[in-house]
């Protein structure tokens, strides 16, 4: 019977797995890479298009009202009535509270009566004047005397009539600051009106995109409250100095509110058109891919993809302006750039672009 040495055999077990080629791990995973690369990788793809794209420029600033003003009380006195609330919509003259104007009232009346008599008094002495029966002297004293008799009616007359608390302007009622019963005296801020119709906002800009802005250009700007609405404005001036404190220029805006949507006091995100391109090549700017700043695309062909340097030119919030290097009939990659390289097999279906322009 043979007696087969142990250590022998281990020594030939050993042997045997170190052999290059014997196994079958390396041969497994190139199937799986073979099967990878040959399956097709679901990506969603669409044309450029031709639009006007302008160029822009985000900044963000608290709206404000250009009229904003409060109402003062001209004469001492007690509040007898309130005929407006806050949220109240008003127009200039529109008597928003009354005043106890008895005294006031009284003392016009008193200086309309002198004013009166003495008007009777001159028109007597003024046909014996003509005659030469009374003296210039008299006369022209009795003349300077209604003159001030007049005025100070004119005066009591006005104190009367302030006795009722008007609108300086036509707006919103933002607040009222009396109440029935109190005793208020001249200049007390009575009510604060708000004109909402249109509003201003004031963009602080670095001065390094001075040669960039003009008066009139086109902006659209958005609030928490409804942050899927764009509201329209426009620039209206631009300041011609910098702020030395933070290197900034002013531009002023102009914001059309009609419907009352905007208040003065919120924050809003700016979005300013500074520079329009006609009739451009655009793309989503997720289809753009950059790296060590150079862009580039996927492009569709065959259902294989190829990855294309572009140039890229204006960029807005949603969208790329194609300078070279892609043409009309090219199908990109939108959606699904995750594990593509060229010649890898796409499985490729339409996205819905929205509109490109703006």
């Amino acid at each position: 019977m043979k007696v087969t040495n142990p250590l022998l055999a281990v020594l030939a077990i050993a042997a045997t797995a170190a052999i290059p080629g014997c196994g079958t791990g390396e041969a497994s995973q190139a199937d799986a890479d073979d099967v990878s690369a040959a399956t097709p990788v679901p990506v969603e793809v669409a044309l450029p298009e031709r639009a006007d794209i302008f160029a822009t420029y985000l900044a963000t600033t608290t709206i404000e009202s250009d009229r904003d003003a409060p109402v003062l009380a001209r004469v001492r006195g007690e509040v007898v009535e309130l005929l407006v609330e806050e949220g109240d919509v008003v127009e200039a003259g529109q008597v928003l509270a009354r005043l106890d104007g008895e005294r006031l009232r009284l003392e016009m009346l008193s200086a309309k009566a002198k004013l009166e008599k003495t008007r009777k008094e001159f028109a007597r002495t003024e046909d014996l004047a003509d005659r030469g029966l009374v003296s210039v002297a008299m006369h022209d004293d009795l003349k300077y005397d209604l003159a001030a008799l007049q005025a100070a009616y004119d005066l009591a007359k006005l104190n009367y009539e302030y006795s009722r608390i008007r609108a300086t302007i036509s707006g919103v009622v933002s607040s009222r600051d009396i109440k029935l019963g109190q005793n208020i005296e001249p200049q007390s801020v009575a009510f604060r009106i708000t004109d909402t119709r249109e509003l201003i906002a004031y963009l602080q800009i670095p001065q390094s995109e001075l040669a960039k802005f003009t008066a009139g250009h086109s902006a659209s700007l958005r609030v928490d409250s409804m942050p899927d609405t764009d509201f329209p404005a426009t620039i209206a001036r631009i300041s011609p100095t910098i702020d030395t404190r933070n290197g900034t220029f002013r531009a002023t805006a102009l914001i059309e509110n009609a419907d009352g949507y905007l208040v003065p006091g919120m924050f809003a995100r700016f979005m300013i058109a500074y520079e329009k391109h006609e009739n451009a090549l655009v793309v989503p700017q997720q289809a753009v891919l950059f790296e060590d700043e150079v862009a580039s695309v996927y492009v569709v062909t065959d259902g294989e993809v190829s990855r294309r340097r572009v140039q890229t030119g204006v960029t807005n919030e949603q969208h790329i302006e194609i300078l070279s290097g892609l043409s009309d009939d090219d199908e990109i990659v939108v959606v699904g750039h995750s594990g593509l390289r060229d010649g890898s097999k796409v499985l490729a279906s339409q996205i819905k672009t929205n509109s490109y322009t703006g």
